[in-house]
């Protein structure tokens, strides 16, 4: 009996059909490789805005016995840091740092735009100053002023985006600290922060 093997048209379609599979499986092995890193070496994490020291830089105080109002300026220094626990780099938006006295807005600086490397704690150093004319109109400065402590507030919001593995994920990191101003030897108090992430 003769042998007749394949023919070479066929020989090329299975070798083409097994290229074909082989390519293939190897497609679908990344992919769930990548799947299996998104979600975890490379899974998003939230970075962490901390207000670590607040210290009063300048401060001057005039009463208006007969007006009873004051004429208050502040200035205090807020020690910053946003740590970025992810594997990739952080970008985020322009930001602002506040300074609040019982809920009112009374300062505020802004934190430009930037860009934190992977694993990268990133420090920074924020002057807030309070706008005297905004305490003018609070009736109850008048009284904390007498009272010698004036209870405030900082709060730090940066938002921005890490691109991981080709996909951009959303974050937000907010800080807040409550603190309270002695007027007579010019200190600050113990200081009770809070801290919120979320993607």
């Amino acid at each position: 009996m003769k042998y007749q093997g394949l023919s070479g048209a066929e020989s090329s379609r299975r070798r083409r059909k097994t290229c074909l599979w082989a390519t293939l499986g190897i497609i679908i092995a990344l992919v769930v490789l990548i799947i299996i890193l998104a979600f975890t070496v490379f899974k998003a994490k939230r970075p962490v805005t901390t207000i670590n020291s607040v210290t009063l830089q300048d401060m001057s105080v005039a009463l208006g016995v007969v007006t009873m109002t004051v004429k208050i300026n502040v200035t205090v220094d807020a020690d910053i840091t946003i740590k970025n626990p992810n594997r990739v780099g952080f970008k985020y938006n322009n930001a602002t740092a506040s300074l609040n006295y019982r809920g009112q807005q009374v300062g505020v600086v802004p934190v430009p735009a930037g860009k934190i490397s992977a694993g990268e704690t990133m420090p920074m150093n924020v002057s807030l100053t309070v706008m005297a004319d905004r305490l003018l109109s609070n009736s109850q400065a008048y009284a904390d002023t007498l009272a010698g402590k004036m209870p405030m507030n900082t709060f730090v919001r940066v938002s921005g985006k890490v691109n991981i593995l080709g996909i951009k994920k959303h974050v937000v990191s907010e800080s807040s600290c409550d603190f309270d101003v002695y007027i007579v030897n010019r200190t600050i108090g113990e200081q009770n922060c809070k801290y919120k992430t979320k993607l």
